[in-house]
Protein backbone atom coordinates (compact mmCIF):
# COMPACT_ATOMS: atom_id res chain seq x y z
CA UNK A 1 0.00 0.00 0.00
CA UNK A 2 1.33 3.43 -0.90
CA UNK A 3 2.64 5.43 2.09
CA UNK A 4 0.36 8.42 1.38
CA UNK A 5 -2.69 6.15 1.52
CA UNK A 6 -1.44 4.46 4.71
CA UNK A 7 -1.06 7.87 6.35
CA UNK A 8 -4.58 8.98 5.46
CA UNK A 9 -6.17 5.63 6.23
CA UNK A 10 -4.41 5.15 9.56
CA UNK A 11 -5.05 8.65 10.81
CA UNK A 12 -8.56 9.01 9.38
CA UNK A 13 -9.79 5.68 10.69
CA UNK A 14 -8.44 5.95 14.23
CA UNK A 15 -9.28 9.63 14.61
CA UNK A 16 -12.73 9.13 13.10
CA UNK A 17 -13.56 6.30 15.46
CA UNK A 18 -12.15 7.74 18.67
CA UNK A 19 -13.40 11.31 18.09
CA UNK A 20 -16.88 10.21 17.08
CA UNK A 21 -17.25 7.68 19.90
CA UNK A 22 -16.00 10.20 22.46
CA UNK A 23 -18.40 12.84 21.20
CA UNK A 24 -21.35 10.43 21.09
CA UNK A 25 -20.76 9.05 24.56
CA UNK A 26 -20.22 12.50 26.06
CA UNK A 27 -23.26 14.03 24.40
CA UNK A 28 -25.40 11.04 25.35
CA UNK A 29 -24.29 11.23 28.99
CA UNK A 30 -24.87 14.98 29.07
CA UNK A 31 -28.16 15.21 27.20
CA UNK A 32 -29.61 11.75 26.44
CA UNK A 33 -30.97 13.43 23.29
CA UNK A 34 -31.00 11.51 20.03
CA UNK A 35 -31.19 14.80 18.10
CA UNK A 36 -28.12 16.21 19.87
CA UNK A 37 -26.07 13.04 19.38
CA UNK A 38 -26.93 12.69 15.67
CA UNK A 39 -26.20 16.40 15.20
CA UNK A 40 -22.83 15.89 16.86
CA UNK A 41 -22.00 12.93 14.64
CA UNK A 42 -22.90 14.83 11.47
CA UNK A 43 -20.95 17.87 12.63
CA UNK A 44 -17.86 15.86 13.48
CA UNK A 45 -18.09 14.02 10.15
CA UNK A 46 -17.80 17.34 8.33
CA UNK A 47 -15.83 19.72 10.55
CA UNK A 48 -13.40 17.33 12.20
CA UNK A 49 -12.76 15.45 8.96
CA UNK A 50 -11.85 18.70 7.22
CA UNK A 51 -9.76 19.84 10.18
CA UNK A 52 -7.82 16.57 10.37
CA UNK A 53 -7.34 16.50 6.60
CA UNK A 54 -5.81 19.96 6.74
CA UNK A 55 -3.66 18.89 9.69
CA UNK A 56 -2.34 15.90 7.73
CA UNK A 57 -1.84 18.16 4.70
CA UNK A 58 0.33 20.62 6.65
CA UNK A 59 2.16 17.79 8.44
CA UNK A 60 2.95 16.08 5.15
CA UNK A 61 4.09 19.41 3.64
CA UNK A 62 6.61 19.71 6.47
CA UNK A 63 8.29 16.47 5.34
CA UNK A 64 11.04 16.98 2.75
CA UNK A 65 10.49 13.71 0.90
CA UNK A 66 6.76 14.16 0.10
CA UNK A 67 5.57 15.00 -3.40
CA UNK A 68 2.58 17.28 -4.01
CA UNK A 69 0.69 14.25 -5.30
CA UNK A 70 1.37 12.29 -2.10
CA UNK A 71 0.50 15.28 0.09
CA UNK A 72 -2.87 15.70 -1.60
CA UNK A 73 -3.49 11.95 -1.64
CA UNK A 74 -2.96 11.78 2.14
CA UNK A 75 -5.21 14.81 2.55
CA UNK A 76 -8.12 13.38 0.56
CA UNK A 77 -7.79 9.88 1.99
CA UNK A 78 -7.78 11.30 5.54
CA UNK A 79 -10.92 13.34 4.84
CA UNK A 80 -12.76 10.52 3.05
CA UNK A 81 -11.94 7.79 5.56
CA UNK A 82 -12.72 9.93 8.59
CA UNK A 83 -15.94 11.21 7.00
CA UNK A 84 -17.18 7.72 6.08
CA UNK A 85 -16.29 6.11 9.39
CA UNK A 86 -17.76 9.01 11.39
CA UNK A 87 -20.98 8.73 9.38
CA UNK A 88 -21.10 4.97 9.97
CA UNK A 89 -21.90 5.74 13.61
CA UNK A 90 -25.06 7.56 12.53
CA UNK A 91 -26.61 4.33 11.26
CA UNK A 92 -27.35 2.75 14.67
CA UNK A 93 -28.66 6.09 15.95
CA UNK A 94 -31.10 6.29 13.05
CA UNK A 95 -32.19 2.65 13.32
CA UNK A 96 -32.45 2.05 17.08
CA UNK A 97 -33.13 3.85 20.32
CA UNK A 98 -30.26 5.93 21.69
CA UNK A 99 -29.03 3.68 24.54
CA UNK A 100 -28.87 0.71 22.19
CA UNK A 101 -27.23 2.84 19.47
CA UNK A 102 -24.48 3.89 21.89
CA UNK A 103 -23.74 0.26 22.78
CA UNK A 104 -23.74 -0.81 19.12
CA UNK A 105 -21.46 2.12 18.25
CA UNK A 106 -18.99 1.28 21.01
CA UNK A 107 -18.83 -2.35 19.89
CA UNK A 108 -18.49 -1.26 16.22
CA UNK A 109 -15.72 1.21 17.06
CA UNK A 110 -13.77 -1.22 19.23
CA UNK A 111 -14.07 -3.92 16.57
CA UNK A 112 -12.73 -1.58 13.86
CA UNK A 113 -9.85 -0.41 16.06
CA UNK A 114 -8.95 -4.04 16.89
CA UNK A 115 -9.05 -5.22 13.27
CA UNK A 116 -7.03 -2.29 11.95
CA UNK A 117 -4.49 -2.49 14.79
CA UNK A 118 -4.04 -6.20 14.16
CA UNK A 119 -3.55 -5.60 10.44
CA UNK A 120 -1.00 -2.80 10.90
CA UNK A 121 1.06 -4.65 13.52
CA UNK A 122 1.01 -7.90 11.54
CA UNK A 123 2.11 -6.14 8.36
CA UNK A 124 5.10 -4.72 10.28
CA UNK A 125 6.00 -8.10 11.78
CA UNK A 126 5.16 -6.93 15.30
CA UNK A 127 3.08 -8.63 17.98
CA UNK A 128 -0.47 -7.79 16.85
CA UNK A 129 -2.05 -8.51 20.23
CA UNK A 130 0.13 -5.93 21.99
CA UNK A 131 -0.95 -3.30 19.45
CA UNK A 132 -4.61 -4.34 19.69
CA UNK A 133 -4.52 -4.19 23.50
CA UNK A 134 -2.78 -0.81 23.55
CA UNK A 135 -5.15 0.79 21.04
CA UNK A 136 -8.28 -0.68 22.63
CA UNK A 137 -7.14 0.55 26.05
CA UNK A 138 -6.70 4.10 24.74
CA UNK A 139 -10.09 3.99 23.03
CA UNK A 140 -11.80 2.67 26.17
CA UNK A 141 -10.15 5.38 28.30
CA UNK A 142 -11.51 8.03 25.92
CA UNK A 143 -14.99 6.51 26.15
CA UNK A 144 -14.86 6.44 29.96
CA UNK A 145 -13.48 9.98 30.22
CA UNK A 146 -16.07 11.48 27.87
CA UNK A 147 -18.86 9.69 29.69
CA UNK A 148 -17.69 11.22 32.98
CA UNK A 149 -17.43 14.67 31.38
CA UNK A 150 -20.94 14.34 29.94
CA UNK A 151 -22.31 13.30 33.34
CA UNK A 152 -20.46 16.16 35.05
CA UNK A 153 -21.80 18.73 32.59
CA UNK A 154 -25.30 17.34 33.00
CA UNK A 155 -25.05 17.65 36.79
CA UNK A 156 -23.45 21.12 36.79
CA UNK A 157 -25.86 22.66 34.30
CA UNK A 158 -29.11 20.94 35.23
CA UNK A 159 -31.37 23.30 37.09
Amino acid sequence: MKQAIKVGLSFGLTSGIISTLGLMVGLNAGTASKMVVIGGVLTIAIADSASDALGIHVSEESQKDRTQHDIWLSTFVTFGVKFIFALSFAVPILLTDLPQAIIISIVWGLLLIAIFSYYIASSKGENPWAAVGEHLLITILVIIATNFVGDWISNVFSY
